[in-house]
């Protein structure tokens, strides 16, 4: 178990760049316009021997409105019930301001243990805060920098009690063998419904969801559990067409998408009912399998759809425009009804299972004799015809393969498709990107002289 630390503040005081700095990764977006972060944030982050998992949060921006602002507060709410102490931070080089006197009331009404920090102490001139923000009543302030590492011994200090506290250390639980979670990324365009599906899988308004579009702009990551199956459930900002993007802050949100979809083992597109599959879906999805993930394609807002219309055009799209991967899963869904989610995940750890396939070595080379027996490969650059002796697989997660030959030189990709095409349903491996390799075998009398 690990002690769980939220950090609090009002905007552009440095809440994600502590959020990374603990964490050790740059995983929050950090930007000088105010009010960047909207979903809490959850990562583990280890200081010195302290387990911590480590809550980013919203600023506070009070409104008595049912808007973006009202349900971002909301969220850092909730973070402040979730965590067994929290961490406000406020701007030194800025003073004390309203809106931390506020949150300083509100903090102390929840009873949660806080620790003060003076964020932004580089220099001495900030002296002035620190005395300031006594007036809090939070404690003594510790001088802090967040972005050069200043105040970390004395936060490490300040924490030692909490881990006392809290932590219970289960020696059996650790001796078992722990299974590594599945990384599933939920991408999009905006306004398709993944933050929505995402609170739908985990039954809890854990993302931010409205009508405004690109609520969501940092990946989201979420601990979660499956019929017994752990899953790191990443929510991630919609993806617009490149040339739509000139803010540098979208720029920033895409890129941490990419890296997020990129980075994750599954990846669900979703996309919606009323105009599946545009340009901008098949943008990502060949990106998706270009990188080697497996695909699943959740058709969402299926409940208010024009459902013959949505499924004609979207086995059409599959046929004609995602050509480099058949048969990927489609599902529809309807995340705000929670309609068809089993059937979601269900698809998902069948890719799964397919994208970490190992064919024994002996049915892979009788298939592959029999496929050259029925198509002999044609002649080559050199008029010679290519002989192709054998195939290994090289690794999983995608399945990757080897053909050796001792002239491969001029094989056609129409040649490449034909064994793919094949190896895909000779060992149902549909809806997965597979990568063929021609490589050269060395000649055994080179080296004789």
């Amino acid at each position: 178990m690990s002690i769980k630390v939220a950090i609090i503040g009002r905007p552009n005081v440095g809440k994600s760049t502590l959020f990374n700095r603990l964490v050790g990764r740059k995983v929050a977006i950090v930007h000088d316009k105010p009010g960047v972060t909207r979903d809490r944030r959850e990562a583990s982050a280890k200081l010195r021997d302290l387990d911590l998992t480590i809550i980013d949060t919203a600023g506070y921006e009070y409104s008595k409105e049912n808007n973006l602002e009202r349900r971002m507060w909301e969220q850092t709410q909730k973070a402040i019930e979730e965590a067994n102490v929290c961490l406000f931070l406020f701007d030194a080089r800025a003073g004390i301001q309203p809106y931390d006197e506020h949150f300083a009331d509100i903090l102390r009404q929840s009873n949660k243990p806080v620790i003060l920090l003076a964020n932004k102490c580089e220099g001495r001139e900030q002296e002035n805060s620190i005395h300031e923000a006594y007036k809090l009543g939070l404690g003594q302030p510790i001088p802090f920098s967040a972005e050069h590492g200043l105040g970390i011994n004395d936060l490490y200090e300040a924490l030692i009690p909490f881990n006392k506290k809290y932590i219970k250390v289960n020696i059996e639980e650790k001796n078992e063998e722990i299974e590594r979670p599945l990384q599933l990324a939920i991408v999009g365009r905006p306004n398709v419904g993944k933050s929505t599906l995402v609170n739908a899988l985990l039954h809890d308004d854990r993302m931010l969801t409205g009508p405004e579009a690109g609520v969501t702009r940092d990946a989201i990551t979420s601990e979660w559990c499956w019929n017994g199956h752990k899953i790191n459930l990443v929510d991630t900002a919609g993806l617009r067409r490149q040339s739509k993007i000139s803010d540098s802050l979208e720029k920033m949100s895409a890129a941490n998408t990419k890296h997020a979809a990129f980075m994750a083992q599954v990846v669900i597109l979703v996309l919606d009912a009323d105009a599946v599959l545009e340009k901008q879906d098949l943008t990502i999805a060949r990106k998706v399998i270009e990188e080697g993930r497996a695909l699943v394609i959740a058709v969402n807002k299926w409940d208010i759809a024009n459902r013959k219309e949505a499924l004609d055009q979207l086995n059409y799209k599959l046929k004609t425009s995602l050509t480099q991967v058949e048969g990927v899963p489609t599902v529809t869904i309807s995340a705000l009804k929670g309609e068809g989610l089993d059937q979601l995940m269900r698809a998902v750890f069948k890719v799964y299972e397919r994208w970490n396939s190992r064919i024994p070595t002996a049915p892979l080379n009788q298939w592959f004799a029999d496929m050259i027996d029925n198509y002999p490969p044609p002649l080559g650059k050199n008029k010679r015809r290519i002989k192709l002796r054998y195939i290994t697989q090289a690794k999983t997660r995608p399945p990757a393969f080897y053909i050796f030959s001792s002239n491969p030189e001029g094989l056609p990709e129409s040649y490449l498709r034909y064994l793919t095409n094949n190896l895909r349903e000779t060992f149902d491996l549909r809806g997965i990107p597979l990568r063929l390799t021609v490589r050269k075998t060395g000649n055994p009398y080179d080296d004789i002289k």
